[in-house]
């Protein structure tokens, strides 16, 4: 249909159909039996796309394109099941090329006049999903990102300790993966473990003290007078390192709202307290 991008049913029927501009690049040399013998490996795929827990994804128009003017954009795949962890990592890439993409076509339409020149700041969270999820994805996220500077764009990339590099596959994925640190303007460390943070220490450059002030944020909260947990002692901590400067510890305060809003723990925090309440009434 003229007026709408491609789908990849679209692409689909075209191979079925067999154009001759499709053919031509086949050499099949006027056999149709060597058109399909050159086709067969990628209608395959295609057919475990669409028929396939992908299909759903992947297969039909977006319902919410980017807005290249808005303020912010959150993509959320929060509704794909824990275990799907290849449609997880799919979808964030898919999210991150488009994304990608539309910073690109700002600067295009800023180029041409047609729009004023804007700057992004990407955040890529949960890098240890699609890193996880197939060999050879590494690559793909590092060149989505080794351009970013032409771009006119800052990017983050969160995951939650150094060693989901290290589960990856092959040598080369893990050297790539280990070069999105060695390569950042700026690494910001909440609490890890003191072996961690020596191996991270090797490719940032922190010190003794460093390493001793971080690694001590992870440590486990003490008991409360009413036997609810206290506070992390690392909650909220943070340190910024820039290159072989020294580290800015920070903290980051919420207010009650936020604390609401982002509270993963309420499960185990509502029934510490309905076992506080309980043991105040057994006094």
């Amino acid at each position: 249909e003229r007026g709408r991008a491609p789908l990849l049913p679209d692409l689909l029927r075209v191979l079925d159909e067999g154009p001759d501009r499709v053919r031509a690049v086949t050499l099949d040399r006027g056999d149709i039996g060597r058109y399909q013998e050159a086709v067969d490996p990628l209608h395959r795929s295609l057919l475990g796309i669409l028929d396939g827990p992908l299909g759903d994804t992947f297969a039909t128009e977006t319902s919410t394109r980017i807005d290249p003017a808005s303020p912010a954009v959150c993509v959320d795949i929060s509704r794909i099941g824990e275990a799907d962890t290849q449609l997880t990592a799919a979808a964030m890439l898919a999210a991150w090329s488009d994304g990608l993409g539309t910073v690109a076509a700002a600067h295009a339409l800023a180029d041409a006049g047609l729009a004023p020149q804007r700057w992004f700041f990407t955040v890529l969270d949960e890098l240890w999903r699609p890193l996880r999820a197939a060999s050879g994805i590494v690559e793909r996220i590092d060149a989505l990102t080794r351009l970013n500077r032409s771009l006119g764009l800052g990017d983050a990339k969160i995951t939650h300790t150094l060693k989901d590099a290290e589960a990856l596959g092959s040598e080369a994925d893990r050297a790539k993966a280990r070069g999105f640190v060695e390569r950042a303007g700026m690494v910001v460390c909440a609490g890890l473990p003191r072996t961690e943070m020596r191996e991270l220490g090797e490719i940032v450059g922190m010190s003794e003290r460093e390493i001793e002030l971080v690694s001590s944020w992870s440590s486990p909260p003490g008991w409360a007078g009413t036997g609810i947990n206290e506070e992390p002692p690392g909650r909220g901590r943070f340190l910024i390192k820039v290159g072989g400067r020294p580290g800015i510890p920070i903290k980051v305060s919420i207010t009650d709202t936020e604390r609401a809003l982002h509270d993963t723990n309420t499960r185990w925090t509502g029934n510490e307290l309905n076992l506080a309440k309980q043991g105040e009434g057994a006094r």
